[in-house]
C-alpha cells in the first residue's frame, strides 16, 4: 500500500461522525452524477426514491425519504454550502455535547424540517403549491445545530470579519432571512430551514432547563443500530478508575479562574472526547456554556 492510499486509509478510518455524514452526502452526490453521466440517467429520477415528495399519499409510500431526503443534493454549490456550515458548526457540538446529543439534534431538525413542509404543503389551497417540488437537502439539520448553539450560548462572542457579535445575532439573522425567503422561488426549503431552526431552538430552551427532549429518539436509534450490530460472545470487564479532575486534582483544579478551567477541560475532550469527562467535568462545562 502507498503511503498516499495508506494516509487516506487513516484518515477515513478516524472521522468523526459529522465527518462521516458529510461523506456520505459527497458519495451520494458523484454517484447520482456518474450515474447520468454512463448511464444518462436523470439525477432526479436516480434518486427519486429518496426526495421527500410534497403529497402526503406519497409520503406514506415512501416513510423512509423524512430522512432520506438529508443526504440529496442536485447542485454543487447547495452541497458545497450545506457541507461547510456542517463541517464548522459540528467542530463545536462534538467538542461542547456528547455525540449522542449531536445526532439527536441534527436528525430531529432534519425530521422537524420535512413534517413543517408536508404539513404547509398539504394544508395549503393546490395552486400555492403548483411550483414547489420535492424536498431535498442537509439545510433543516444544519440549521437546527446553528440555532441550538445560538440559543443555548446566547450570549456568547464571536468574530465575523472584524466586528465582534453575540451567537443570538447570528440566529436572529438566519431565521429572518429564511423568513423573507418564503416570498422567492424556493419556498419549501425555507419552511423546511424552519422548521429545523425551530427544532434547535426548543432543544435548546429545553436542555436548559434540564430536560433532553431528543433522549427518546436517542434510544430508538439505538434499538434500530443494535439490530444490525454483530453480537459478540464475549464479555469486556471495565474497572473502575479514579479520573483526575482534567489533569489536575480538585484542589489544584479550584485554583485556575474560570477560562483556564475551561481550556483544561476543552483539552481533554479533544484528546479523548467528550465521553471522557467526569460528572464534575461535564457539569462545570455546562454551567459555564450559559454564562
Amino acid at each position: 500500500m502507498t503511503s498516499l492510499a495508506y494516509d487516506i486509509k487513516d484518515k477515513l478510518k478516524h472521522l468523526n461522525v459529522f465527518e462521516k455524514i458529510i461523506a456520505v452526502n459527497v458519495l451520494v452526490f458523484f454517484t447520482s452524477w456518474l450515474l447520468k453521466v454512463f448511464l444518462k440517467t436523470p439525477r432526479v429520477d436516480t434518486l427519486s426514491w429518496f426526495e421527500l415528495p410534497k403529497d402526503i399519499f406519497d409520503f406514506i409510500a415512501q416513510p423512509w425519504s423524512i430522512i432520506t431526503y438529508g443526504f440529496i443534493h442536485y447542485r454543487p454549490f447547495h452541497l458545497l454550502f450545506n457541507m461547510i456550515v456542517l463541517y464548522f458548526i459540528s467542530r463545536t457540538m462534538v467538542n461542547l455535547f456528547p455525540k449522542k446529543q449531536s445526532l439527536n439534534i441534527y436528525f430531529l431538525g432534519i425530521i422537524a424540517g420535512a413534517l413543517a413542509y408536508l404539513a404547509v404543503y398539504n394544508i395549503m389551497p393546490d395552486s400555492f403549491s403548483d411550483t414547489v417540488g420535492a424536498l431535498v437537502g442537509a439545510s433543516a439539520g444544519v440549521n437546527a445545530l446553528l440555532i441550538f448553539l445560538c440559543a443555548y450560548m446566547p450570549n456568547r462572542e464571536t468574530k465575523f470579519f472584524a466586528i465582534t457579535i453575540k451567537l443570538w445575532h447570528i440566529g436572529l439573522a438566519i431565521v429572518l432571512i429564511d423568513f423573507i425567503g418564503l416570498f422567492g422561488a424556493n419556498q419549501g426549503g425555507k419552511i423546511a430551514h424552519l422548521g429545523g431552526s425551530f427544532l434547535g431552538y426548543l432543544y435548546a430552551t429545553q436542555l436548559l432547563k434540564g430536560t433532553d427532549i431528543g433522549k427518546g429518539f436517542g434510544q430508538f436509534m439505538d434499538v434500530i443500530s443494535n439490530v444490525f450490530k454483530p453480537k459478540s460472545p464475549l464479555k469486556t470487564v471495565h474497572r473502575n478508575k479514579k479520573k483526575p479532575f482534567a489533569g489536575h486534582n480538585k484542589e489544584q483544579f479550584n485554583e485556575f479562574n474560570n477560562q483556564k478551567k475551561i481550556d483544561l477541560i476543552l483539552d481533554k475532550i479533544s484528546k479523548s472526547g467528550y465521553e471522557s469527562l467526569t460528572n464534575e467535568e461535564k457539569t462545570f462545562l455546562f454551567k459555564a456554556g450559559k454564562d
